[in-house]
């Protein structure tokens, strides 16, 4: 799929899970085209970072399922902390675990998963939604973590063909896998669009995460992650990430957007950035 026509897959009041984590490896030109679209009042599904940021700044959100929404480095991202500080978008802010177990459920067909997490804590009282329920085995409560069922998913991989095989080659998959089996549709944007032949060598197959069914369109697209990083391929964007910071304290979002976004092709972007061969050329973080 042209990523031009990726936007008009998506509907107002859609629930959309984005992979990636914080800074690290999010579909951001995926964002970029929502961002240029009609397209609102979506609840997003995510372990946030700009992604989350952008789409509450441009008024594209209704509802958020968290559970966090970081820059790392900055560790609140500046243009959802003044969403949730102003009272613009609804929250369920949830444990880490609690989100993983939610798409497996969602992934499985199940209506709930059972689980410790967030059992004692102000999870609960803060998410009145979720239920505690008796075991039909013991006396033990559980807490009943909801399937978090996603019309659609954006992720951003390394590599993938035209059938929908798909592979991450960085450190971690995050929770993408997952993102894509609990999604109605899938939507990947890649780096490299590869023939089929090269997942017949078996050092490159067991980088493959999800079965291909479940992706729904493939979107070549290089450099698409930026400014969050796409390991091993290249880092996060750090001035960059920097002035994004700067425009939340002078000139709102609405600056960012005319600057980077607005009007512009995503070779506009990138060319505004740098270009292709700088975002390359950005050193991956050391932890």
């Amino acid at each position: 799929m042209a990523l031009s026509s990726f936007a008009s897959e998506l509907r107002d009041g859609m629930t959309i899970g984005v992979g990636g984590w914080g800074p690290r490896r999010k579909p951001m030109a995926l964002i970029r085209e929502i961002l240029k679209s009609d397209v609102k009042d979506l609840t997003i599904v995510a372990y946030g970072g700009a992604d989350v940021g952008m789409l509450c700044a441009a008024g594209k959100v209704k509802k958020v399922v968290f559970a966090f929404v970081s820059l790392d480095f900055i560790p609140l991202e500046p243009f959802f902390r003044a969403a949730r500080q102003n009272g613009d978008v609804e929250v369920m802010e949830i444990d880490e675990g609690m989100m993983l177990l939610g798409l497996r459920a969602a992934a499985w067909g199940s209506p709930f998963i059972p689980t410790r997490i967030g059992l004692g804590t102000d999870v609960i009282r803060h998410n009145p939604e979720l239920k505690v329920i008796d075991s039909p085995y013991d006396d033990k409560e559980w807490l009943a973590m909801p399937a978090l069922k996603l019309d659609a998913a954006l992720i951003h991989v390394d590599r993938a063909d035209r059938r929908g095989v798909c592979q991450i080659k960085g450190p971690d998959i995050y929770m993408d896998d997952w993102m894509a089996r609990a999604a109605a549709k899938t939507y990947v944007s890649c780096e490299e669009i590869v023939e089929s032949d090269y997942f017949a060598d078996e050092d490159e197959a067991r980088f493959v995460f999800w079965e291909r069914t479940m992706t729904s369109a493939v979107i070549p697209v290089a450099g698409g992650a930026h400014p969050t990083s796409c390991s091993p391929l290249y880092g996060f964007d750090v001035p960059h990430f920097k002035e994004y910071n700067a425009f939340a304290k002078e000139g709102g979002f609405a600056a960012y957007f005319d600057k980077y976004i607005n009007g512009r092709s995503e070779e506009d972007y990138q060319q505004a950035v740098g270009g292709l061969d700088a975002i390359r050329k950005l050193a991956l973080p050391v932890y």
